[in-house]
């Protein structure tokens, strides 16, 4: 159902060049005063003029021509256009061409929004305060003050504000007056220094109490980070991070911060990840603030990327601008791509790049699969469309592609189109076709053409591939189709110029480019490849597609899995893109689940995340299977040497490891996190065990858990406790003193099995304790089990009103339509989904419910389909206790056998399956008990393991992800 409004852009016949503004917020009566002088062109003569504005009254309008002695000023009669969210001035006579000034008085409300100018709660000592910020992008300056609010429309500003003499108030650049107000000597009147010309989005004020810690880069720019009252020691990390990464950026594009100073300043109240307003940038709180003892690992390298992201839209974003929000993937993608580049940079030991893989490459791949998914470039009309696309492909797609691109151009021809780039439109505006012609110009490679087929249509190839032995070369067939999530015959039409590169057995760290697949089929020579050797598409999983093998292919692979000599990034490629093809039902999910085995000696953090991320998966659909229990002892046996491995020494009578050694790595961390998390959530006793004597520990004062235990002992405890281990996690709430803690449990709490345990979370996210940004991912931390699930999408119903008006059609309502339906497994459910919003349509969501829709469809599609061959894998079918040897070579032998409805290139050998089955499936039937008594079989496999932006996985979810804009 298309829910989009008309919609028409503000006409050109009058234009801003420069606003001074003046405002004065009301932090007691949550209301401010207004008023601007508006230096405008008036380029057509006009008894009208419109502009943006929402929940704002004006009182006084009048416009004087500029520069003419005696020039009368004409006042205004004032029409609203709520709908059109546009202000119409009508004046009783013409106005000329030529230059004047607009002049308003004005009020409006602090809202509680988190858009606009609006309100932020906090507490100090035990009193509770508001500040007042803001949040403008993408169409939100209108809510501040009335102005033309669409980003070509580009002016320069000077900003005054009116606040409280012990409050801090900042604004895009530096303070020039500082004075007491006249008539109240409790307040002060501050005015900044006037900005360079920028789009109305970028604009920013806040006034609040603050404390700071501050630096000067390498270049003579001031860097402040501001932090709550009392936390200056958690900007630290951040503020080192932004003085190294300034330069960094100076330096790769070639061209200089443009501002003074640069402020970053964390927000109690904030919908978004970060925002990334010229001079002072918006954060969250568990986005900026890094505390030395407390906070994670995890989460200290989201703060690294967010920083990151947001310093490059100084440039990207700022500097040079795109012209409509058709083009927000400029801003997007591209400072969703640098902020991995600068990352590395800083902290090489994080392997930031192979986390790229699992963390943007695959929720692109994923969502881009879906028929309802949408091309890079995407037409956007009305307002209520624009956040509807601070999306996955947006960002993620969006970077992917650009990482590719900078694959296939190298860093020298793509450092200098884009110093080219930015020179040449800086302080102006562009399209996505001015990027490709600087790379063109750069490099001399057909780039507009090339990334046309990447941005102007949706989805994305997938390649299959033949090889032929030629002497010592190694010839390849490929054919590339599009891709497609339910497996269907792929249209035609579809044709993408795709950068094909290989790694081979003699050179596993070397990937080669063989050259640009411009056609549907084409060969390519691999010289020197000695028969028998094992060679790979897409070296280290940069290419933007699938890879579908034949099985001699296939099986070659197998042996640098297990030895671990293919390199990380193509481990986790190779198996991402198996669980994808067996998803869309090319190829059986048992399948896939032997050739899991292989996975089993693997070290690297990234690739278990991946990988049990992709077996969460199947376990939310599998929980509507009575094979479940089973497939979770599967998982179980599966982790367990990791388990048993990852970087520490056992105590003899220590099944399971969990204290870090004094030497470890960064990721080591994380990958402990990672593997305890999901044995934890899947009831292995030894886990279960180990992190109910560390919690209640914990709890009573005796041993504190460390940073980077707390998420996986917090799911474990609760996924597998009563009343009383929910009890002791709201009392651990309540006494937080870190919105990161605050975070960390409220996205745990919904693990609990328990029906009325459940109940208690869902309307504990709703109450006062929760901030609106963080309910949403309470609400969605409990759709990890099917009760849950279907607990919590009856919760969304029944508050439909309250949580549409709440977040008005932003993003987050998106991200909870999503968590509260996508999961579900019958064709049932997705008619009553699908019947639920047409009656209640959500225009800025509607993407988002087809998404869903189809999810369901594609899930219910799979089980029919898989349900029968993972039952007899795992031995629940009648023949599993006739023998283990015997049930395993049957398996295998009838595996073999269906396989003849399946692509040649699909089929895996009899051997192959046997090696595999035996290597994992007999330990699993031998060791299969169920769960341990008095334990339910639920799962957690929901949007916070696969389908989210790092911050919000930091903690479990999503504006990078919650999008960091």
């Amino acid at each position: 159902m298309d829910c989009r409004k008309a919609f028409q852009r503000l006409p050109k016949n009058v234009v801003p060049k420069h606003y001074k503004l003046k405002l004065k917020p009301d932090l007691e009566k949550f209301k401010f005063e207004g008023s601007e002088e508006i230096s405008v062109e008036v380029v057509c003569p006009t008894h009208k003029i419109k502009m943006n504005s929402v929940d704002i009254e004006v009182q006084e309008a009048s416009y004087k021509v500029e520069g003419v002695e005696g020039a009368q000023e004409a006042k205004a009669s004032i029409n609203y256009c709520p709908n059109e969210e546009e202000l119409v001035l009508d004046f009783p006579c013409q106005i000329q061409c030529g230059k004047g000034i607009l002049s308003l008085k004005f009020t409006g409300e602090l809202n509680d929004k988190m858009k606009g100018f609006y309100r932020s709660k906090y507490t100090l000592g035990d009193e509770e305060k508001y500040a007042a910020v803001t949040q403008f992008e993408a169409v939100d300056a209108r809510r501040a003050f009335p102005c033309w609010d669409e980003p070509a429309l580009k002016a320069t500003f000077d900003v005054t504000l009116i606040a409280p003499k012990d409050k801090v108030a900042l604004s895009n650049m530096p303070i020039i007056s500082d004075k007491e107000v006249e008539d109240d000597s409790g307040l002060k009147e501050v005015s900044y220094a006037t900005t360079p010309v920028m789009s109305t989005y970028l604009l920013a004020f806040v006034v609040g109490e603050f404390d700071y810690v501050e630096a000067t880069d390498s270049n003579g720019v001031t860097v402040k980070v501001y932090t709550p009252v009392g936390k200056s020691d958690q900007g630290k990390f951040a503020l080192d991070v932004a003085v190294k990464t300034l330069p960094f950026y100076n330096d790769y594009f070639g061209i200089a911060y443009p501002l003074p100073k640069v402020d970053l300043i964390a927000i109690p109240d904030f919908s978004a990840g970060a925002m990334e307003n010229w001079g002072l940038i918006t954060y969250r709180e568990t986005a900026l603030l890094v505390d030395p003892e407390q906070s994670s690992a995890r989460i200290k390298q989201w703060v690294a990327l967010v920083v990151g992201h947001e310093l490059a839209h100084q440039w990207f974003g700022n500097l040079v601008t795109m012209e409509w929000w058709t083009h927000l993937w400029l801003n997007e993608g591209f400072a969703s791509w640098i902020e991995y580049l600068c990352v590395d940079y800083c902290f090489p030991e994080y392997d930031v790049w192979t986390q790229f893989v699992n963390n943007d490459l695959g929720q692109a791949l994923e969502m881009d699969a879906l028929d309802n998914s949408h091309p890079i470039e995407v037409e956007v009309g009305h307002p209520s469309e624009v956040d509807e696309i601070f999306d996955a492909i947006s960002y993620s797609k969006g970077s992917s592609v650009i990482r590719m691109l900078h694959d296939y151009l190298g860093d020298v021809d793509f450092r200098k189109g884009m110093n080219i780039y930015l020179t040449r439109h800086q302080y102006s505006n562009t399209s996505t076709e001015n990027l490709w012609a600087a790379l063109e110009e750069a490099s001399g490679k057909p780039v507009g053409e090339m990334m046309a087929t990447w941005t102007k249509q949706k989805g994305f190839p997938v390649l299959k591939v033949e090889q032929e032995q030629c002497g010592k070369d190694r010839h390849l067939t490929i054919v590339q189709s599009k891709f497609m999530a339910g497996g269907e015959e792929p249209p035609t039409g579809y044709r993408w110029m795709v950068p094909i590169s290989v790694l081979t057995q003699a050179q596993p760290d070397q990937g080669m480019l063989l050259g640009l697949m411009d056609n549907c089929q084409k060969e390519f020579c691999v010289h020197y490849v000695a028969r028998g050797q094992w060679l790979k598409l897409n070296a280290g999983t940069v290419g933007f597609y699938r890879v579908m093998y034949p099985s001699e292919m296939l099986q070659a692979l197998m042996p640098a899995v297990k030895d671990l000599s293919l390199p990380p990034k193509d481990r986790l490629g190779l198996q991402s893109d198996l669980f994808a093809l067996s998803r869309a039902g090319l190829t059986p999910a048992v399948d896939v689940l032997r050739t899991v085995g292989a996975y089993k000696n693997e070290k690297d953090f990234t690739v278990w995340s991946n990988l049990s991320s992709n077996l969460a998966s199947i376990s939310a659909i599998l929980q509507y299977s009575d094979c479940y229990p089973a497939f979770k002892t599967y998982v179980i046996d599966l982790f367990s040497k990791i388990v048993a491995e990852v970087g520490w020494d056992p105590k003899p009578d220590e099944e399971v490891g969990w204290d870090p050694k004094p030497d470890e790595d960064t990721l080591t961390p994380l990958l402990r996190e990672v593997v305890l998390a999901r044995v934890g959530r899947y009831s292995d006793p030894g886990t279960v065990a180990e992190a109910n004597k560390r919690f209640n520990a914990h709890c009573a004062g005796d041993k504190k858990l460390p940073a980077d235990l707390k998420s996986a002992v917090y799911a474990t405890v609760l996924s597998n406790g009563d009343v009383s281990v929910y009890e002791k996690m709201l009392k651990l709430y309540d006494e937080a003193e870190m919105q990161e803690e605050r975070v960390r449990i409220g996205r745990a709490l919904g693990s609990v099995k328990d029906k009325d345990l459940i109940q208690k979370v869902l309307f504990f996210a709703m109450s006062e304790k929760v901030r609106a940004q963080d309910a949403v991912f309470v609400i969605s931390g409990c759709t990890g089990s099917a009760e849950g699930r279907e607990l919590a999408w009856k919760f969304f119903q029944e508050n439909f009103h309250t949580l549409s008006d709440r977040y008005e059609g932003g993003f987050l309502l998106s991200r909870l339509v999503q968590a509260t339906t996508e999961n579900f497994a019958s064709e049932e459910k997705a008619t009553e989904v699908e019947h639920y919003f047409k009656e209640h349509p959500l225009a800025a969501a509607e993407r988002t419910i087809q998404q869903s829709i189809e999810n369901i469809r594609l899930n219910a599609k799979w089980l029919a389909r898989e349900e029968d061959g993972i039952k007899k894998f795992l031995g629940c079918d009648k023949q599993e206790n006739k023998g283990e040897r015997r049930s395993s070579h049957n398996s295998v032998t009838g595996l073999i056998s269906r396989q003849s409805s399946f692509p040649k290139s699909l089929q895996i050998t009899e051997d192959f399956l046997k090696n595999e089955y035996v290597l994992v499936h007999n330990k699993v039937i031998s060791g299969f008990s169920g769960p341990p008594s008095g334990q339910g079989a639920s799962g957690r496999a929901r949007t916070s393991d696969r389908k989210v932006p790092a911050d919000l996985r930091a903690d479990s979810l999503d504006h990078h992800r919650t999008p960091i804009t």
